[in-house]
């Protein structure tokens, strides 16, 4: 296969470790400096340019963007995404877990673990929201920092304040986050490659540093991950749509939080403190994807008049908990259960006899007025 790398930093060790890889396995691997590409936006022909000339096809892309470069990035990866090119990572995906908020808004609405958090803009809102935390100590956080950068322990009410007060100023969005204790100093990293938790470890800060980033000097040990930890780790993924993350966990008395899914995790920590070779799982998940077309079955479906695609989640206690497919009208004539997402399980293409469950998520494609009924029958 042929395959592009978006970097700005082609010797970077995450880079260089994946074309070392992908060459080695045959497969034809250059890098590619995200700003350097144009794209061309015509009707039926989008296009992008490299350098001034037409960019030659490839088979995949493996964005690596720098937080910095974040919009245009996310852009060429979405029109390589618009050309029928697998990446490796969605576009949308990118752009959301980017985002801390945003990412513990999309990640609150589901059963995974994540840290009590604030996020306020009038200054007289900082203490309440503070108080509703539990009081100080707190963690205010820059919305898009990365390796720790942007991130503050504020131990005291009038210390927070000072610096959300300081930072809003400064017109820069702030998350304020209870202070768990009984992690400082310490999380757990997952990097999880197409459903699979590859590789683990758990980073520990030096001397006085709460943050446990490598970059901030913490260092690094291999650890096993109970399968709470695995699960999370797991479903955090899925839920941002991401293929490749780093999913970065708190140990708490309440189970794993996460903190963050960073979708272009390092791999030189990683690699280094657990040996294992996560730059190959990279290249062998993208060998098994690669040939198969990305659909957006959203958009392709809902074009015919009347019909579209929703999701119905089976509530506890509704009217379909329990009830086999084939008695729910679901499945046949003018409507079609595309598959079932139970935990981590997908059911694709169910057949009748298969009874739903209190937490299943149903896609279905049909008409909207005989699927209506059924969203609020779910829930």
């Amino acid at each position: 296969m042929k395959i592009a790398i978006l970097s700005r930093e082609a010797d970077s060790y995450s880079t260089s470790r994946l074309v070392e890889v992908g060459r080695a396995r045959g497969h034809e691997v250059e890098v590619y400096d995200t700003l350097r590409f144009s794209l061309a936006l015509e009707s039926m022909t989008p296009q992008v340019w490299y350098r001034g000339q037409p960019f030659a096809p490839v088979d995949a892309i493996i964005p690596r963007i720098g937080a910095s470069v974040t919009f245009f990035g996310t852009a060429v990866v979405r029109q390589f995404e618009q050309m029928g090119v697998f990446t490796l990572n969605p576009a949308n995906a990118i752009t959301a877990s980017r985002d801390k908020l945003r990412a513990m808004q999309v990640l609150s609405r589901h059963d995974v673990g994540i840290p009590a958090t604030m996020f306020v803009r009038d200054p007289r809102s900082v203490l309440p929201a503070i108080e509703r935390l539990g009081g100080a100590p707190v963690v205010v956080k820059l919305l898009e920092g990365t390796q720790g950068i942007g991130v503050i322990l504020a131990e005291s009410l009038e210390v927070a304040q000072a610096v959300v007060e300081t930072l809003q100023w400064a017109k820069q969005n702030v998350l304020i986050q209870r202070f768990v204790k009984e992690s400082r100093g310490r999380d757990v990293r997952a990097i999880v490659v197409g459903g699979e938790v590859v590789a683990a470890m758990r980073r520990r800060s030096k001397g006085r540093e709460f943050r446990s980033n490598l970059h901030r000097g913490g260092e690094a040990e291999p650890v096993r991950l109970s399968p709470e930890y695995e699960r999370t780790a797991l479903r955090a993924t899925q839920i941002m749509g991401l293929r490749v993350a780093g999913v970065d966990m708190l140990e708490s008395e309440d189970g794993p939080l996460v903190l963050e899914v960073n979708s272009s995790p390092g791999l030189e920590g990683i690699e280094t403190s657990t040996g294992v070779d996560v730059a190959t799982s990279i290249l062998r998940h993208i060998e098994d994807e690669a040939p198969f077309l990305e659909v957006d079955v959203r958009q392709r479906l809902s074009l015919e008049q009347g019909y579209g695609v929703v999701e119905i989640v089976v509530r506890r206690g509704s009217a379909i908990e329990g009830v086999e497919v084939a008695r729910t009208e679901l499945d046949g004539g003018d409507s079609r259960i595309l598959h079932i997402q139970r935990g981590l399980t997908v059911i694709p293409n169910p057949s009748g006899d298969v009874v739903l469950e209190a937490g299943d998520v149903l896609l279905c494609y049909g008409l909207r007025r005989r699927l209506r009924p059924y969203l609020a029958r779910g829930r």
